[in-house]
C-alpha cells in the first residue's frame, strides 16, 4: 500500500433494495490533502462517506484508511478517523466542554490527555473563549457546526470526514468554517461534501465528482477544466450583429463557438465564446474585430470556468453516457419485436 495515500477506495458498491446507491467507485486521497466530494442529490456521496466511516458496510469492493482495511478492521479504522455527519447530532442539554470531554473518553483518549485534547480542539475551532461553558441547545447553527468539527478533531485522527459542514449557514459563518478547514491542510487528510461549490473551489486541493453512483471526474480544478471545458473563453460586449463577429474572427483564422449571447439593450450585446483550437490571445481577437465593419467592440475579458460550470459539464456528460446506451438498447429491442 502506498505510504503517501491516506484513503483508497477500489470498486466499492452498495445497494439498497433493487437500487444501487454506489457502484464500482474508485478514488484515492493523499495524506494531508483536502478533497471535495461532489454530486447531485442522491448521487451516493453520503453512502460513500458512511462506508468510509464504518457506519455502513459495502456489498462489494474494498476501502482502506491509512493502509488498514475498513471491512477487515473497522474498530482500528474508527480510531483513525473523525466523522461529522450531515445532520450533526448534538445533545442540547450539555455544555460544550462537558460534551467534548465525554466524546474524548468515548474515543479512548487516555484520561491524562482528555483535558489537553479538548482544549486543543476548542482552540482550533474558536470555541475556547466564546462558547466553552455555553449549553449546546443555545448555540447558533454556526457554533453547533464548530462543535461538530471539534468533536471530529478529538484524538488527533489521521482522516477527517465531513458531510455538508456548511449546510444552513450564513455567508459569515461559511467563511469562518472555510478558514477552520484551511487550518487543517497538511495536518490531517480531509474529505468533505458540500453543495456550496465556491467553498469547495476555495478550500479543496482536488475534487471527486460522483453521479448516479459512479465517479465521473476527479482531479484539480485546472485539470478538470481542461478535460470538460477546454479552449480559451472570452466575454465580449459589442454593438452590431453576432454573425459579423464570428465572420470577422474566422477571416483571421480564429475558429470559435458561441456559448451564450444576450442583448443588453440599445443595440449592445454580450457574447461568450470559446476558441476551437490552440490558445487564442485577447489582442488577436481585438485586432480581428477592429478591422471588421459594422462592429463596435466595447469590452473584451477572458473567462475562466468556475467549479460550478465544470460540475455541470461533468454530470451532463455522465447523464448522456448512461442514457444514450439505454436508448440505443431500447430502440434495438423495439425493432426486434416489430
Amino acid at each position: 500500500m502506498d505510504q503517501d495515500i491516506s484513503i483508497r477506495v477500489k470498486n466499492l458498491s452498495r445497494r439498497f433494495g433493487a437500487a444501487w446507491a454506489i457502484k464500482n467507485i474508485s478514488f484515492t486521497v493523499a495524506k494531508g490533502e483536502i478533497v471535495g466530494f461532489l454530486g447531485p442529490n442522491g448521487a451516493g456521496k453520503s453512502t460513500t462517506m458512511r462506508i468510509l466511516s464504518g457506519i455502513l458496510t459495502a456489498q462489494s469492493g474494498s476501502a482502506w484508511i491509512g493502509g488498514i482495511s475498513i471491512a477487515g478492521n473497522p474498530h482500528e479504522v474508527k480510531r483513525r478517523i473523525g466523522y461529522m455527519p450531515e445532520n450533526n447530532p448534538l445533545p442540547n442539554d450539555m455544555r460544550v466542554v462537558e460534551y467534548l470531554r465525554f466524546r474524548a473518553r468515548l474515543k479512548e483518549v487516555p484520561a491524562a490527555k482528555v483535558r489537553a485534547a479538548v482544549e486543543e480542539a476548542m482552540e482550533t475551532c474558536d470555541l475556547a473563549r466564546t462558547a466553552r461553558r455555553k449549553i449546546i441547545g443555545t448555540l447558533s447553527k454556526g457554533f453547533r457546526q464548530r462543535v461538530g468539527i471539534a468533536d471530529a478533531l478529538l484524538g488527533n485522527p489521521e482522516v477527517i470526514i465531513m458531510d455538508e459542514p456548511t449546510i444552513g449557514l450564513d455567508p459569515h459563518q461559511i467563511q469562518s468554517i472555510r478558514e477552520l478547514i484551511n487550518r487543517l491542510r497538511g495536518r490531517m487528510t480531509v474529505i468533505l461534501s458540500s453543495h456550496i461549490l465556491p467553498e469547495i473551489e476555495r478550500s479543496c486541493d482536488r475534487v471527486v465528482i460522483i453521479n448516479r453512483g459512479r465517479v465521473v471526474a476527479a482531479g484539480t480544478h485546472a485539470a478538470l477544466r481542461e478535460e470538460f471545458l477546454p479552449g480559451d473563453r472570452y466575454c465580449l460586449r459589442f454593438s452590431g450583429e453576432k454573425a459579423r463577429v464570428l465572420e470577422a474572427l474566422k477571416a483571421k483564422g480564429i475558429e470559435s463557438e458561441v456559448v451564450r449571447c444576450e442583448s443588453l439593450g440599445e443595440a449592445l450585446q454580450e457574447l461568450q465564446l470559446v476558441a476551437n483550437h490552440a490558445r487564442v490571445e485577447g489582442p488577436a481577437i481585438m485586432n480581428a474585430l477592429s478591422d471588421a465593419s459594422g462592429i463596435c467592440l466595447h469590452s473584451l475579458a477572458p473567462e475562466v470556468p468556475n467549479l460550478e460550470a465544470i460540475f455541470l459539464a461533468a454530470t451532463k456528460r455522465s447523464w448522456e453516457e448512461t442514457i444514450e446506451p439505454q436508448t440505443t438498447a431500447a430502440t434495438a429491442t423495439a425493432a426486434a419485436n416489430d
